[in-house]
């Protein structure tokens, strides 16, 4: 007997189905807290640090080096955020996955 499960729209036969999901919507609407979370921040260090307040980091900031605190965020600050936001992305990611049964075996 073939038994067949009704999963976001779809029919999915139980053979195909490698674990049990937990409320995809649920799943979703985390990523995309977790996504804008993190471009909002993106945003912050990049456009605002990097751009709108550079004279005043630069007045009231040391230096890094030789070079003003606001021109080091513009050139080197938003780039870091970036690799640390890919990470923490990753991070979150995956903690999200395994919680609502999205986990890859290894």
């Amino acid at each position: 007997m073939l038994a067949i499960s009704y999963e976001g729209g779809f029919l999915i036969p139980p053979e195909i189905i490698p674990m049990e999901i937990d409320h995809p919507r649920a799943h979703r609407s985390a990523c995309l807290k977790i996504t804008l979370g993190l471009l909002a921040i993106w945003f912050v260090v990049s456009f605002v640090g990097g751009i709108l307040l550079r004279d005043w980091l630069d007045a009231n900031l040391p230096s890094i080096g030789s070079a003003p605190f606001g021109f080091w965020i513009a050139q080197q600050g938003s780039i870091i955020c970036f690799v640390l936001i890919l990470i923490a992305y990753a991070v979150l990611m995956n903690r999200l996955d395994n919680k609502h049964g999205y986990r890859e075996d290894k």
